[in-house]
């Protein structure tokens, strides 16, 4: 590699992590500012607007407080925290899923956040203490074996006019292995007649936020992600949703809206679209606490009916078999039917190639129980399968790696011409029956296939906790950190991975075998070396923070493609010399036969 070329790699590398990490640093100080205006917007003048709950005359809980210590309930697969101060959930573990060796927290929010399902009476959350009562409901008549948890909160309340009013707010969780809760309100007059207690068109709100968990620090790659979507009763597939200075609302009647991150998502349903008055929903981006926080608003119309309205709240992995079964009565045991659920887990057009791929995965992993392993072994059976198609690439970087003696000789001829030296080799290339653009094709052809792979390794849910090498590669789901240094690199961050330097490596020993037969003019040359090597170096940076499992599949491709081209090499090469010099033999003799005719 030429001294110019080394200088053009370094200040490329230089020039984009300079460049980033300025972006990073305006960008951030103008996302806190931002920030801090919403904030300020929304203490002041906006929240009502945005959530769409009618101001009103707050509202006082009647008789004295029951007891208020906060209490957890384990029923199925869920560990979860009540809160009797707003009847409202603090804490949702799930006790079969592990975060760092503990159950998944799926609340992730300060101390002073809201809860999930609180509820608002006008702009004013209700706080109040409400007395509770914990049973089991036997439902084997209608789902034979499951039975539900069911938590019911009550408390009394008056209007500032001294009408008084019952809430109730009941949760039902089954004791089976669904992820599925489903809440119901209450309000109500002594006598059982509607309450009318806010102005204007809505009677109550409820709110899920302020973010999903597990915990994190920051979200600034591709590799994970919090987002909130929404289901339309009009549209097949959910849409992200789309903020207008930090906020969103519905203009449709909606299905569903979730708050999802890259494994887990919440979900809420209202059973009746129709009485919902507005669906809105709140983003914003902190530089403290957490990070990035996304809420959802629910807000009953105030319709002069009684309100005894029933919410289903998904709050599990985006896996389909445990969503799929909302999509028919029989097999959920709140009988839910054509949920659309199962539409929050993330897809594409190369979906059907990312679940055939999948089998095989758990093919292999049935047989050895190691999800390294079971990659490795994928990664094998696929380049295996397109080996007929990869070959011909090889094949036809063997014939020019053959060619190289006469290519030296075209840059001996004409050293200081490329012009020249490119029109020769085209010569030569057209002779012997060569294309040079040969092995891209190929490349074209399996690029679904790669593209199918990178979706399923990053973001397969098997893949969470799931350990490769002990001491190493210890979960495939996130990047391989042997080591965190006591400060941060620009771009990189504070923690040390392995494997993408193993990647990298792999990479560009992988192109300086597929390129050893690659001949190029001088002013080409250039080109090839920044594409052996400025290239890696661009994808380090980029596939740095991916998942091990990830990682793990691109250098085993890399290491598989070494392998092949050094074979084809050694067996091809020496065949296709002996074919060009048998080629270059019937020239020269007809050459020569054609001398010979003319002399005489």
């Amino acid at each position: 590699m030429d001294r110019n070329t080394i200088i053009a790699i370094v200040l490329s590398v230089i020039v984009i992590t300079v460049g980033m990490t300025v972006q990073s640093f305006f960008m951030e100080e103008e996302m806190v500012a931002a920030e801090l205006s919403a904030q300020e917007a929304v203490s002041e003048e906006t929240s009502a607007d945005n959530v769409q709950i009618i101001e009103t005359d707050r509202i006082e809980a009647v008789g004295e407080d029951p007891d208020s210590a906060p209490f957890t309930v384990n029923s199925g697969e869920y560990e979860i925290e009540f809160d009797p101060a707003g009847a409202a959930i603090n804490s949702i573990k799930l006790v079969n899923h592990f975060d760092n060796g503990k159950p998944v927290e799926l609340i992730y929010k300060d101390f002073d956040d809201a809860d999930i399902f609180t509820m608002y009476v006008g702009s004013t959350p209700i706080d109040s203490v409400f007395s509770y009562d914990i049973s089991t409901i036997d439902i084997s008549s209608i789902h034979d074996g499951d039975d539900i948890t069911r938590v019911s909160f009550m408390r009394d309340f008056q209007t500032a006019e001294g009408e008084e009013f019952t809430i109730e707010k009941s949760y039902a969780i089954p004791l089976n292995d669904e992820y599925l809760i489903q809440m119901s309100v209450r309000m109500y007059k002594a006598d059982g007649s509607p309450i009318s207690i806010g102005e204007g068109n809505t009677a109550y709100t409820i709110s899920v936020g302020p973010q999903i968990g597990p915990a994190f620090q920051s979200l600034s790659s591709n590799y994970d992600w919090r987002r909130l979507e929404i289901k339309y009763a009009e549209d097949k597939d959910k849409k992200n949703l789309k903020f207008s200075n930090g906020s969103f609302m519905a203009e449709e009647t909606v299905d569903w809206m979730s708050l999802s991150g890259k494994y887990f998502a919440f979900v809420l349903m209202p059973e009746d679209t129709v009485s919902m008055s507005s669906v809105t929903a709140e983003e914003a981006t902190f530089d403290t606490g957490v990070p990035q926080k996304d809420i959802m608003y629910f807000s009953r119309a105030n319709d002069g009916t009684l309100v005894n309205d029933i919410y289903s709240f998904y709050a599990g992995p985006k896996v389909s078999k445990y969503l799929d079964i909302y999509n028919r009565m029989g097999e959920n045991i709140f009988g839910l039917n054509e949920s659309s659920l199962n539409k929050v887990v993330d897809g594409n057009w190369l979906s059907w190639l990312e679940s055939i791929l999948n089998w095989i995965l758990q093919f292999f992993y049935r047989f050895i129980p190691n999800y390294g392993v079971a990659i490795i072994l994928l990664t094998i059976l696929v380049k295996l399968l397109l080996h007929p198609i990869s070959k011909k690439g090889m094949d036809s970087t063997a014939k020019m790696s053959a060619l190289t003696p006469k290519i030296e000789e075209i840059k001996q001829k004409f050293p200081d011409n490329p012009e020249a030296q490119n029109a020769a080799m085209a010569k030569i290339y057209k002779e012997e029956g060569i294309n040079p653009m040969g092995s891209c094709l190929p490349m074209l052809i399996q690029f679904p296939i790669f593209i199918a792979l990178y979706g399923l390794l990053n973001t397969n849910f098997d893949l969470r906790g799931s350990m490769f090498i002990p001491g190493w590669i210890t979960d495939l789901s996130i990047p391989d950190t042997i080591y965190t240094l006591p400060f941060s690199i620009p771009l990189l961050g504070p923690a040390i991975h392995l494997l993408p330097i193993l990647y990298v490596i792999s990479m560009i020993l992988s192109m300086k075998i597929t390129q050893s037969g690659s001949t190029a003019a001088s002013s080409q040359a250039g080109m090839m070396a920044f594409m052996t090597y400025g290239m890696p170096i661009l994808f380090f940076f980029i596939m740095y923070n991916a998942p091990s499992g990830l990682l793990l599949y691109w250098s085993t491709v890399n290491i598989i493609s070494i392998g092949q081209q050094l074979m084809v090499n050694k067996k091809k090469k020496a065949a296709f010399a002996e074919e060009i010099a048998v080629h270059d033999a019937a020239k020269q003799a007809k050459k020569d036969a054609k001398k010979k005719a003319r002399r005489k």
